[in-house]
């Protein structure tokens, strides 16, 4: 059931989710290997970098009545070791530079864990 779910939503994509999609595809950012809508445990994820241990989420209107579950489900990531950064879709929509220069100097996004830079 997540795999269709995960394949619906990369289908649909979200205008925010496909804008900076553009910019992370490919091993374009820093030559790392993002995926979209990756399934993780019992959650989806925007995007998953493997090199990282990094899960980007886009934060639009769907996480408003969603603390409780996004508190449960960071929780859940950030014990498998994995760092969970969110960006306002707001942000991507109105400062996509500003966005990706914060991701360029993220800590978490400046070494590989494993491969490559």
């Amino acid at each position: 059931m997540l795999r269709e779910r995960a394949k619906e939503l990369r289908k649909a994509g979200n205008l925010c989710e496909v804008l900076l999609w553009k910019q992370l595809h490919m091993k374009k950012f820093k030559q790392y290997d993002f995926d979209r809508q990756k399934i993780i445990g019992d959650y989806i994820v925007d995007f998953y970098c493997i090199n990282c241990g990094v899960i980007i989420e886009i934060d639009g209107s769907s996480h408003d009545d969603k603390i409780e579950y996004d508190g449960e489900r960071n929780h859940y990531l950030e014990g498998l070791g994995l760092i969970v950064i969110h960006i306002p879709a707001k942000h991507i929509l109105n400062n996509l530079s500003g966005v990706m220069v914060m991701l360029n100097n993220h800590p978490a996004l400046r070494a590989p864990l494993h491969g490559g830079e």
